[in-house]
């Protein structure tokens, strides 16, 4: 066997080596869709958690479950429950997960689709602010892992999300909750960035972390379903 065809050999079971060993990620698109899940077999990796809120606050009656639409909306859908009751004024409710296969060290420009069950009327009144239009969504994606820190007795998150109306580095307001005027029942609302994509550069692993949540300006309890999660690179 000459030089030549056992360095071409050589090549071929490295691929293939590649190709089966379960550690290697795919790539994924430097543009497209990057992520779907409508959480029909699972949580699909994403994580609950919440922040923005004292040790002190008491009872804030936080949950999260893999779960089917609320009625009446179709009850063989699933979706990813997150409640909670709003006493600090500030309660952010998040869902987190990893993004990996990216180019490494790459900037993406990142527009979220978000599907969601909220029967908070937009128009609605309530303690501290609107039920509907004072809870926003929020979308975004960092190099760094979201994760709750606590610090000074008060759970705080550790990416730049921004407060309430205002986004921040990491994360971008989408809208509200509000699912139109004098709704009374769960409805299924979609939020966007399309007219603001984020950009955000991967580490260089090729992957990011994505979160979606709301930041509430409610005193009250707030329970939403999410439906479908879609991340576009432009």
């Amino acid at each position: 066997m000459s030089f030549t065809q056992r360095v071409s050999l050589l090549f071929f079971v490295l691929l293939g080596a590649a190709a089966c060993d379960p550690d290697v990620a795919p790539t994924l698109p430097l543009t497209g869709v990057l992520y779907e899940s409508n959480f029909s077999a699972g949580t699909d990796g994403w994580k609950a958690d919440f922040a923005d809120y004292s040790t002190a606050n008491g009872d804030m009656q936080l949950r999260s479950d893999w779960t089917v639409l609320p009625k009446p909306l179709d009850s063989t859908r699933r979706s990813i429950m997150l409640s909670g009751m709003n006493r600090s004024d500030d309660l952010f409710m998040y869902l987190t997960r990893s993004l990996t296969g990216l180019q490494p060290n790459h900037d993406y420009k990142l527009v979220f689709g978000i599907e969601l069950a909220s029967p908070y009327a937009t128009n609605s009144f309530g303690i501290g602010g609107s039920p509907g239009s004072s809870v926003y969504v929020k979308a975004g994606a960092s190099a760094t892992e979201p994760k709750r820190q606590l610090i000074n007795d008060f759970y705080e998150i550790n990416v730049d999300k921004g407060n309430q109306a205002q986004g921040g580095k990491d994360v971008l307001v989408l809208g509200n909750i509000g699912a139109g005027e004098d709704v009374e029942q769960y409805t299924l609302i979609n939020r966007n960035n399309a007219d603001a994509p984020l950009t955000v550069r991967s580490d260089s692993n090729g992957q990011l972390w994505l979160i979606v949540g709301t930041d509430s300006g409610h005193e009250g309890l707030t329970t939403l379903y999410y439906s479908r999660i879609r991340v576009t690179a432009l």
